[in-house]
């Protein structure tokens, strides 16, 4: 089974995390599966031990999703939803405004406390994340949420909301072989306020695997994931260096008789506060393969060969999500006005 980690007094959770963006309208090109397909994926996952989920207000379709999952389901499964403002929102952004998100993912989810909700703040520059935080803080004060996590703040602006009062569990950051940024400022801020950190973007959609050794470059993506992570590794050194780095991680894998995607995934378990990683599998198809990944323990001659074979990848410049916010080639992929989108409005 999956190994579990105590999050927070009384909340423990898979070490493995479903993630749902891949699931969401609009995701995929091919278009997403029937809802009957995913809610049967999710029967899947929960009894092979994988009970946490990542789901967000603005993944369309995911939460009710979910929902209808949670009533046919009796067996405990944590569901972690996402908070996220519009951009064009943020500047005038009020409680009710918040209070009326949450409300929705609560009718969405068909319960009557979100487990944890993760905020998230498109333009740093614009004033009133703290504010927003504390609002969460007063919902979670009201009954209606458990517990406060974050996506995508750097150390600088999660200060603030911290030395405001507001008690974080989690820090959901993209981590992987080819993105360590979290390791530079992160991982000792949780350490000194006790949060950990949930990890996206481990196997950079889906790049760190087999079926990329030795071949060429993609001409078009798959799905957005494919486009974001192809930035990623365009900024980390280009695909040779991509390549060494498979041809690396082959020579591990086969010595532990397992996959280029476990050895990436044990990887960043093993680091420090490292809570969870989220697996975007979209099906039941990948449950083999993420156990044995879940259960694989890296020695240290292991650990410090894949440390050398880092060294010849470029260190992404910047802060968590630095790129991503200010970066016009990472930003173009980004959809930043989705709550108010036609149909969703609150």
């Amino acid at each position: 089974m999956i190994p579990r980690f105590p999050l927070a007094p009384g909340y423990d959770i898979s070490r493995l995390i479903k993630g749902h963006w891949q699931i969401a309208a609009g995701h995929m090109k091919a278009g997403p599966l029937p809802d009957h397909d995913m809610i049967a994926a999710m029967h899947d996952f929960v009894s092979a031990g994988i009970t946490a989920f990542d789901v967000a207000d603005i993944y369309a379709g995911a939460e009710e999703i979910i929902g209808h999952f949670l009533k046919k389901t009796d067996f405990p499964v944590q569901v972690h939803t996402k908070y996220v403002p519009d951009h064009d929102l943020l500047a005038t952004l009020s409680f009710r405004d918040t209070e009326a998100v949450i409300d929705r993912s609560l009718t969405r989810l068909g319960v009557e406390r979100l487990d944890l909700v993760q905020f998230h703040w498109w333009d740093l520059a614009v004033p009133g994340y703290v504010e927003t935080a504390l609002h969460l803080r007063e919902l979670q004060r009201a009954g209606k949420i458990r517990h406060i996590g974050v996506t995508n703040f750097d150390s600088g602006s999660l200060g603030p909301i911290l030395e405001a009062g507001v008690k974080i569990v989690s820090a959901q950051v993209q981590y992987s072989l080819l993105d360590r940024r979290p390791e530079k400022t992160l991982a000792a801020l949780s350490g000194a306020h006790d949060f950990h950190l949930f990890c996206y973007g481990t196997l950079a959609g889906g790049f760190l695997s087999e079926k990329w050794l030795g071949r060429a470059m993609p001409e078009t993506d798959e799905n957005r994931s494919q486009t974001k992570y192809r930035l990623i590794i365009e900024e980390a050194g280009g695909w040779d260096a991509m390549q060494s780095l498979l041809r690396s991680l082959s020579v591990v894998a086969r010595e532990k008789n397992a996959s280029i995607g476990d050895i990436a995934i044990a990887y960043v378990l093993a680091r420090p506060r490292v809570a969870a990683v989220i697996v975007g599998a979209r099906d039941a198809s990948y449950l083999s393969a993420l156990k044995r990944a879940a259960g694989i323990s890296l020695t240290p001659e292991e650990t410090a060969r894949i440390g050398a074979a880092l060294e010849g990848l470029t260190d992404l410049p910047g802060d968590i999500y630095g790129l991503e916010r200010t970066s016009e080639r990472h930003k173009g992929i980004m959809k930043v006005n989705l709550n108010r989108a036609a149909g969703r409005d609150f």
